[in-house]
């Protein structure tokens, strides 16, 4: 409608953990690399960064039994 006031756009929030995966407050869209889109719906979704996620780009917490660098001692497991 022309003269009916515009909707406050609500800014998304993005926390990030060094050690884990993005958290994207929903619903959110995700153009891949190929050009395909992925959606969720969610009211917040983990977006994977480390890339080991089955289910990518979605987090499966696989970050979660990555070795630690700087121990070689293997990360917290599910």
């Amino acid at each position: 409608m022309p003269n009916a006031p515009e909707s406050p756009r609500r800014v998304p929030r993005v926390t990030v953990d060094r050690d884990g995966p993005l958290l994207v407050e929903g619903p959110v869209e995700i153009v891949r690399e190929d050009g395909t889109v992925v959606t969720s719906r969610r009211f917040q979704v983990a977006i994977c960064t480390c890339r080991r996620s089955r289910i990518h780009p979605w987090c499966d917490t696989s970050h979660r039994r990555r070795v630690k660098e700087e121990t070689g001692e293997e990360g917290d497991t599910p």
